[in-house]
């Protein structure tokens, strides 16, 4: 970055339903590609956005967060750079109706979306009514189909909690690590009359490695269900490969809420050591 640059924080939500995931990828519709899309066509200069996480295909974000690194010129010529807000009313012209930027504002040069980060929040919605999802909901809830015992899932989500190799329940990438701290996971019940039988898992992590989340709820509702034993899950965290005993729980379920940050004056310290643990 240069004093020719400026950095902006993109504050992000989306429908991921009819995108194939976050990154970008030749001829499919993603929601990095669409984005990029959009804001180079209205700033006249290609760009290329970093993300605190790149979703799987099918899952939901209300509190994405990412970074772009933006020519000044393109700003000032568009009456942008004094007010990054203005973007937001621009972008929503042109973006589709299943994505949306809710907040542009300049950022600190060292604010990085996914090194600065100090954790990530998710959300799992999840019914195990025998009519399924209510209809309206039914983009951003999955369904499982047997009754779970909710204090029998919480006692498997607390083993969860603290810093393991999630290897069992993590689709590897070569050279990556798979050790991360799960900061919290606790399930609520969440039914109304309208939504009976539905459950919530709020699920925080420094980090989380590819499709840990969905491995995690799914475990916690197979010993909820009584398809495993609740002896089958601590055994998992020793293991240093997936396990195929290990479901995956629907995409569709599951949302990205939220990301934290720190002061701005630790964004340079927090992303060296967050960089040091990935390598």
């Amino acid at each position: 970055m240069t004093d020719e640059t400026l950095r902006l924080r993109l504050d992000i939500a989306y429908d991921g339903t009819d995108f194939h995931g976050w990154a970008r990828q030749a001829d499919l519709r993603t929601v990095q590609g669409t984005i990029e899309a959009a804001l180079g066509m209205v700033l006249c200069t290609p760009v290329e956005l970093t993300v605190a996480g790149r979703t799987d295909a099918g899952v939901h974000a209300s509190g994405q967060v990412a970074h772009v690194d933006i020519p000044r010129a393109a700003l000032e010529q568009r009456s942008i750079e004094g007010d990054p807000a203005r973007l937001v009313r621009r972008m929503a012209k042109l973006l589709p109706e299943d994505v949306r930027i809710f907040r542009v504002t300049a950022a600190h040069p060292l604010f990085d979306a996914r090194f600065s980060a100090l954790s990530r929040s998710y959300v799992y919605r999840v019914t195990t009514h025998p009519a399924g999802a209510l209809p309206t909901r039914a983009r951003d809830t999955a369904a499982w189909r047997r009754p779970v015992d909710l204090s029998v899932v919480q006692a498997v989500a607390d083993a969860f909690v603290g810093l393991h190799d999630f290897a069992a329940f993590c689709k590897a990438k070569p050279n990556a690590t798979t050790v991360r701290e799960v900061l919290g996971m606790r399930w609520v019940e969440a039914s109304t009359s309208e939504e009976p039988n539905l459950y919530e898992a709020h699920v925080t992590a420094d980090a989380f490695c590819w499709n840990m989340v969905r491995a995690l709820v799914a475990t916690c509702l197979q010993v909820g269900d009584g398809s495993k034993e609740p002896g089958w899950v601590e055994p998992l965290l020793g293991e240093r490969e997936r396990n195929p005993q290990v479901l995956l729980a629907p995409a569709k379920g599951l949302t990205l809420v939220d990301v934290a940050y720190p002061a701005p004056d630790e964004y340079g310290r927090r992303s060296a050591l967050t960089r040091a643990k990935r390598e």
